[in-house]
């Protein structure tokens, strides 16, 4: 081998080499996050009238921060599922009721977020409002957490009904004293709704829907919120008066796992 060509060959491997380092150095590229499917909307596009307290964004609810996933605080549905809330809404508003949607699509993440809360057993943050007798172990046996939310369909939503004009109500401070969900109206954690017996997540038998327990004027602000939304398409879960899924959905069996954002739909902002 002459002298030039050792000399060339170290160049190479010089180069070689210093190539590998800078390529081993550089970030590696984020995936880019899914995208909804284009027959996904922001509800507000097609009924801005509708309240959104978009739970899952805040600290208020049983985790006790905000979920995976939802990186604005709106509510995305299918369209045919947003249509059948916007004729929902036209009939409430004729008697000054307005619907209030606390949760609407839920990405994946935010259920395995769910999952893994759920699996530690240490974290109780929480208990005292949403889940004051129901032991952790039982969550996942008695159906309060699922490893798959019928949510991510796109097509489910959790809901309640508002006497106009609404009322603000203040907002939830972490640390503050929690009492049950299932405490009276006047003093669990304040909510603009009409009196649906329990508030919103509530872990207990007393959310059942049509629980025997719940009666007066708390079954007839269900009721309500019940007929309206079933004449309509809407399928309640009975253990949940909170919960309907407009039927026929159109992706009953796909999970999506795009954020809770409005840049996820394709005319996103």
């Amino acid at each position: 081998m002459t002298r030039l060509s050792r000399a060339a060959r170290g160049v190479i491997t010089a180069v070689a080499a210093l190539l590998t380092v800078t390529a081993a150095s550089a970030p590696a590229r984020a995936t880019p996050d899914p995208r909804a499917p284009k027959d996904f909307v922001a509800l507000s596009t097609v009924d801005p009238t509708i309240i959104q307290e978009m739970r899952y964004f805040t600290p208020h609810n049983f985790v006790g921060e905000r979920v995976d996933g939802y990186r604005q605080p709106i509510c995305l549905l299918t369209r045919p599922a947003a249509e059948g809330l916007h004729r929902a809404q036209r009939q409430l508003l004729r008697h000054g009721y307005s619907l209030k949607v606390y949760d609407c699509y839920r990405p994946q993440r935010a259920v395995d977020h769910f999952v893994r809360w759920a699996e530690d057993l240490d974290d109780e943050t929480m208990k005292a409002e949403f889940y004051p007798e129901v032991g952790k172990t039982r969550l996942f046996t008695d159906g309060y957490i699922a490893e798959k939310s019928g949510h991510s369909r796109g097509s489910t939503m959790d809901l309640t009904i508002v006497r106009l004009p609404a009322r603000p109500t203040r907002p939830y401070t972490p640390g503050q004293p929690l009492v049950p969900c299932f405490a009276t109206k006047r003093e669990r954690f304040p909510d603009n709704s009409l009196d649906m017996g329990t508030g919103f997540d509530c872990f207990d038998p007393l959310a059942h829907t049509l629980d025997p327990r719940v009666q007066g004027q708390q079954r007839a602000n269900r009721l309500l919120l019940k007929s309206t939304l079933e004449k309509l398409g809407f399928v309640n879960l009975a253990e949940e008066w909170w919960h309907y899924t407009y039927k026929p959905e159109p992706y009953p069996d796909t999970y999506f796992d795009f954020p809770v954002a409005w840049k996820s739909l394709s005319a996103g902002r």
